[in-house]
């Protein structure tokens, strides 16, 4: 038996231009110089609060982030219906799941810098959240890379770390995993390259969502 752990955005699936559109709102309302793209695609899959720290080059949360994070999650459903944008899925990657959603072998779970809401609606628009049986989000647990999203998912689904993955495309989904003792499998169709994600603690880069299937063999 095995515990497969999926980050959302940027490995699922391709939410920056969503993220970016609305940290740049964000930005603006508090007179801040409009953020480069690559700048938000370098937080994607920290948790909110700390993601926007980070991009003013603070390394802790001082109360301005604080205020700016809970206007920003005000604005994300808008600029959503704004865009008339579904956080599209990666090509490759409904197949993929549906590949191994019904494995007596293997369970399914998501460990997302996203809030528990904004998961909820990423798993119903593609029809997912009947195929993961848990998640951890940034409103259940401290930011990647602390390893509490993988710990939590094992100890609720009584699985050890040793056999657990967890596939991302983000530095801090590899350092989570191997802070957690798991397994990490980094994707190079997400926002970091292949290279960081080795030099972070990567097991094995995926190319094409069809070469995760291996590793649960």
């Amino acid at each position: 038996m095995k515990l497969a752990l999926f980050d959302c955005d940027g490995t699922l699936v391709d939410s920056a231009a969503l993220i970016h559109e609305t940290m740049r709102r964000t930005f603006d309302k508090f007179g801040k110089p409009e953020p480069r793209f690559e700048d938000t695609k370098a937080i994607i899959g920290l948790s909110l609060d700390i993601a926007i720290a980070r991009m003013q080059g603070r390394p802790h949360v001082e109360q301005q982030d604080i205020d700016m994070t809970a206007h920003y999650k005000s604005l994300f459903s808008i600029v959503r219906q704004d865009l008339d944008y579904k956080e599209p899925l990666f090509a490759g990657i409904r197949e993929m799941i549906d590949a191994i959603s019904g494995r007596g072998d293997l369970l399914i779970g998501a460990v997302t810098g996203k809030s528990r809401r904004g998961l909820k609606v990423v798993m119903e628009t593609h029809g997912f959240d009947k195929h993961f049986i848990v998640a951890r989000t940034a409103d259940d647990c401290p930011s990647k890379p602390h390893p509490a999203m993988v710990t939590e998912c094992c100890d609720e689904t009584s699985m050890s770390a040793a056999d657990t993955i967890v596939i991302g495309d983000a530095v801090y989904d590899m350092q989570m995993a191997k802070a957690a003792g798991a397994k990490a499998i980094g994707v190079a169709w997400g926002y970091a390259s292949v290279d960081e994600l080795i030099a972070n603690g990567a097991d094995a880069i995926a190319y094409h969502p069809n070469e995760i299937l291996r590793h649960f063999s």
